[in-house]
């Protein structure tokens, strides 16, 4: 029996789920995170609350397992990516970290593709406000007693770990993101350092997901009963940590998320920019592999918005949807929604664009309402798939994670929507910390070589496309393309 940690830093919570056997989760504790929206567009954490909630999980784990924290072997840890959290020389938080849906830095993308043209094509993608360099570029610009104050760059997971092992550290799949490191080369660039105003000794040193990347503090492992010095793993950005969770080590391997955000991440064998489509791609949590990653801004985050302006739960919409489903003629006269609460990534590339609702007619009811939400992210998701596939990314097994796989509809939406087969693996919702758990298990044991890293997951079920539903979406989605605005001039 071998018994490790996996913590997921979510945007809205975090989650901690101790496993035995990198199978069976034995104890699982979570924590709310609060988001500060201080403007329209702004989306911002206070970092020290990451730190409280991460220990808090730990504190209950090892409340009601107190007899088997000793035989920990490891931690890993999963991420929430693309955010600017910017340290003083103590290494304190200068300001909030700005999260990666936060939109202030649009007039930044355009100045930082203006000073490198190609950077699509070095970095995970187009420059995005979403994406870290260009808010520094706005912090430069709009708080520059800030900016100058700050020594340090770190991202979610990577400052958690700082204060779990006092030491300093980040991994490609999360740097990836910044648009401060070559993917390719897998180290952080001085010309792309120097086009977002960034020193480069301000970043972290990086090492592999894989790796440990510091040990547990005595007095945090007396406070939890584990082993000092227990290795920490590097850990994973959460789109990379949920596809290896999720079995997702294979080119070919695909993973569905549906979350706050979509993303369909499709991992590779070969670097396939394609930022003319706003698609990001890093390095994977699985040696010798990349990531690409098609991006729906929002996807429960618009089932949410929907239940609420119906003043009921995204549950009981996602069920009064399902109920309708049923009925093909109310399926047909139902509005179309173009859910763009957030913007378009993938792949228009339109962070300024804004949802629609077209089609609205007296008999619209709630129930309708939840249909078109849950039909408008399956066409975003149709759209990412499409663009990557385009771009030469294989995508030959696809598995479905992440709150969303509760709805049936939905899944049938995507399975239909997409043309292919989705599967559905046990404790979908447990598939970031799955994911980090095993870079802990590697961290501790073999690194690359480590069969955890590679495992396959047991699959509940397999969705299938629905001929008659196709029919039906085929037609609406031809007249939802029209919502679509133009797509944002080629990087």
């Amino acid at each position: 029996m071998s018994l490790h940690i996996g913590i997921d830093f979510g945007t809205s919570g975090i989650k901690a789920v101790l496993f035995e056997d990198l199978a069976r989760p034995l104890a699982e504790a979570k924590r709310p995170v609060a988001v500060s929206r201080p403007r329209v567009g702004w989306s911002e954490q206070d970092p020290d609350v990451w730190v409280d909630a991460a220990f808090a999980c730990l504190d209950e784990i090892a409340a009601t397992t107190p007899g088997r924290m000793a035989a920990v072997r490891g931690i890993g840890l999963s991420g929430q990516m693309l955010a600017a959290l910017l340290l003083d020389a103590d290494l304190r938080p200068v300001r909030p970290a700005m999260l990666w849906n936060d939109q202030r830095a649009i007039t930044e993308c355009a100045e930082l593709l203006a000073r490198v043209p190609d950077i699509g094509r070095r970095t995970n993608g187009a420059p995005d406000p979403g994406i870290t360099a260009p808010k520094l570029i706005w912090l430069a610009h709009h708080e520059p007693e800030v900016f100058a104050r700050a020594k340090m760059l770190l991202l979610t997971k990577d400052y958690v770990r700082l204060a779990l092992t006092g030491d300093l550290a980040s991994e490609p799949t999360d740097a990836g993101g910044t648009q401060l490191f070559d993917v390719v080369r897998g180290t952080w660039d001085p010309t792309l350092c120097a086009a977002a105003g960034w020193d480069p000794s301000h970043l972290p040193p990086v090492v592999q997901p894989w790796e440990a990347a510091g040990g547990l503090r005595p007095a945090l492992a007396a406070r939890w009963g584990l082993r000092a010095g227990l290795p920490i793993a590097a850990g994973a950005g959460d789109n990379m940590a949920s596809t290896l969770g999720a079995g997702g080590a294979r080119p070919g391997d695909g993973v569905l998320t549906i979350g706050t955000s979509g993303v369909a991440c499709l991992v590779d064998a070969a670097f396939h920019p394609a930022p003319q489509s706003a698609v990001l791609t890093s390095a994977h949590a699985a040696p010798g592999t990349y990531l690409s990653m098609g991006v729906v801004m929002t996807a429960t985050a618009a089932l949410d918005w929907a239940a609420t302006l119906s003043a009921t739960t995204a549950a009981d919409l996602a069920a009064e949807a399902e109920a309708l489903a049923h009925d093909p003629a109310a399926l047909a006269g139902a509005p179309l929604f173009l859910p763009a609460l957030t913007g378009i990534r993938t792949p228009l590339n339109r962070p300024d664009a804004q949802g629609i609702l077209a089609g609205l007619h007296p008999e619209v009811g709630r129930a309708q309402l939840g249909y078109a939400t849950l039909e408008g992210v399956a066409f975003l998701f149709a759209d990412c798939l499409a663009a990557q596939r385009a771009a030469g990314v294989p995508a030959d097994r696809l598995t479905a994670v992440g709150g969303g796989t509760r709805s049936a509809l939905w899944l049938r939406l995507l399975a239909t929507a997409l043309g292919r087969d989705l599967a559905l693996p046990g404790d979908a919702d447990l598939c970031a910390t799955l994911g980090a758990a095993r870079l802990g298990a590697a961290a501790s044991g073999k690194g690359a070589s480590d069969p955890a890293l590679t495992a396959p997951v047991p699959i509940r079920a397999v969705v299938t496309p629905d001929p008659n539903l196709g029919r039906l979406l085929a037609d609406r989605k031809s007249r939802w393309n029209a919502l679509n605005p133009a797509p944002a001039t080629p990087a």
